[in-house]
């Protein structure tokens, strides 16, 4: 009888579903831009009659394979107009396709087209992960006026900063593998590729559009995505210089995965959030499109996933948080890299000097971190932290859990007998047992120590420099150490240095470089240090 009731309850369900299919309007129209190229566009209404608020996402990666009219049943269930588009240039959309450069024009075009549309009542929201979610923010940049809100996952404001040269560097795996997979073949020069903040990159960064983005928008990101800084600063620089509408109506919230599920060592509790089925997507967007109290907006603007200990039972940690901002309270605390590899909170009672030689021919292979195209996530150091061109510094066992949340920097006292070089730092989570989990990497070429504009270096010269390292909310438990580790190099994820100033045809023309870490007070890593919550049971054992 049981099984009976079951059966009927499942075909009742998915007749209902079939009738609600059948009583949408599903259209397909070539909408035009200015420029008279003419992009593929679905269009799904609900049943019955309009206008209604439209969700709209703009794609590269085909609309009719990703956003069929069953997938996206819940928009119009909800009653509202859903309208998806390939991208200029991508499967029946014309065009050529250039990643990224013409969204911000192409968005506002189909913004405003949608407006004028029978069906529409003028307010128009966007929603996408990180392809999509990178073409709203462009769209937003663009001030279409009748943009209303947005909905952001695993995206940036800046191509240029973010996914392609953060640090100057250029990170070759993502940029190469991502490119081929759309059919746009690596470029064909001499390497490394430079860093060149040149027009394009200027016209797709969101620094320079703030006063035009008029539009709260919502931030979803993960500690180990690849665009993990690209959320927070979006959320940061829009919440408090946004154009009217915009500034102080941003929300974020940062979760414990990456652009997609993590392929890391460590594995976090569900709760720890993930990239599909946010349940504030629609809170969002009934609150900004309909005009209904869904709360979303009397919650604090900020939370956030605490992670934690996942081998110890009820450690601290592993556990949202909330906070009226980004960053959240801390205290900035400097941990000093010290001879015989220590790190300590106290400054060196001596000066002293590390060298390594690096060699372009065989780079520190990257494991793990904040990748796409290959294993992301906390992934085990020891396989690479033990080789003669790492330097590693590491703090005695805690004696009480240390927890961090907002943005880390290290900041280094380097010297190289090189024309130009690379410095790369990690931030370690040693565990009781060994294991070195990996938090943060990122890195710094030494020619854009002082910004964009590349400066010569010295032979031998002590240069002071800033590797930023991105955000993290992490509790380094009793027991565990907090490491940092130096070198020069991380590849695949990002190319490595020729160590020479004009880039190679060949690696055969690179050259060693002899590098060096001052340990006089001036290297360190700081850490954003905030409150410790002893009696926190993590999500899974609530």
């Amino acid at each position: 009888m049981q099984r009976l009731k079951l059966s009927l309850g499942f075909l009742l369900a998915f007749a209902t579903l079939a009738v609600q299919l059948h009583a949408q309007q599903n259209r397909n129209e070539m909408v035009s831009m200015r420029d008279g190229v003419r992009l593929d566009t679905n269009i799904y209404l609900p049943g019955g009659e309009g206008p209604w608020p439209v969700v709209l996402t703009r794609t590269p990666y085909g609309k009719d394979q990703m956003y069929t009219a069953k997938n996206e049943a819940a928009y119009m269930q909800a009653g509202y107009a859903r309208v998806v588009q390939d991208v200029r240039g991508r499967f029946k959309s014309e065009g050529k396709y250039r990643p990224f450069a013409d969204d911000l024009e192409d968005g506002y075009d189909t913004i405003e087209w949608v407006a004028k549309q029978p069906w529409a009542n003028g307010k128009i929201g966007m929603v996408g992960p990180s392809a999509m979610g990178i073409a709203t923010n462009l769209a937003a940049m663009s001030g279409a006026p009748h943009l209303t809100a947005a909905f952001v996952s695993v995206a940036h404001g800046s191509n240029f900063r973010y996914s392609r040269h953060p640090g100057g560097l250029y990170l070759k795996n993502l940029a190469e593998e991502w490119s081929k997979r759309q059919g746009v073949p690596p470029p064909d020069v001499p390497r490394p590729i430079l860093a060149v903040y040149n027009d394009d990159a200027r016209r797709m960064d969101m620094r320079n559009h703030l006063s035009q983005i008029h539009v709260p928008m919502y931030n979803l990101g993960g500690w180990y995505d690849i665009f993990l800084q690209g959320d927070i600063d979006s959320f940061t620089s829009l919440q408090k210089d946004g154009a009217p509408g915009a500034r102080g109506n941003q929300k974020l919230a940062m979760g414990a995965f990456g652009h997609g599920p993590l392929s890391g060592d460590l594995k976090y509790p569900a709760e720890a959030g993930n990239l599909m089925g946010n349940a504030d997507t629609m809170r969002w967007f009934d609150y900004w499109l309909k005009g209904i109290d869904t709360g979303v907006m009397k919650e604090p603007p900020v939370k956030y996933f605490v992670m934690g200990d996942t081998m110890a039972a009820n450690a601290p940690g592993n556990a949202w948080r909330t906070a009226a901002g980004w960053p959240p309270k801390s205290t900035a605390t400097s941990y000093f890299l010290e001879p015989g590899g220590k790190l300590a909170t106290a400054k060196p009672a001596s000066v002293a000097r590390m060298t390594y030689v690096y060699d372009p021919k065989d780079p520190v292979p990257s494991i793990g971190g904040n990748n796409l195209m290959m294993d992301r996530g906390p992934m085990d150091q020891r396989k690479v932290s033990s080789r003669k061109d790492v330097l590693k510094f590491e703090t005695e066992p805690l004696k009480a859990p240390v927890e961090i949340v907002g943005p880390v920097t290290a900041e280094l006292a380097v010297s190289t007998d090189a024309a130009d070089t690379d410095f790369m730092v990690k931030l370690v989570d040693v565990y009781p047992n060994g294991y070195e989990a990996l938090v943060l990497d990122e890195g710094l070429r030494l020619r854009y120590r002082d910004g964009f504009v590349p400066e010569h270096a010295q032979p031998g010269k002590v240069y002071p420099i800033k590797v930023d390292l991105w955000s993290t909310a992490l509790i380094f438990n009793t027991g565990h150490k907090i490491a940092v580790h130096v070198s020069s190099s991380n590849s695949p994820r990002f190319e490595p240095h020729s160590n020479t100033w004009d880039p190679v045809k060949s690696y055969d023309e690179a050259v060693k470089a002899t590098n060096t870490v001052v340990l006089d007070g001036r290297s360190k890593i700081i850490l954003p240090v905030t409150k410790v919550y002893p009696g926190e049971k993590s999500v899974a054992s609530r």
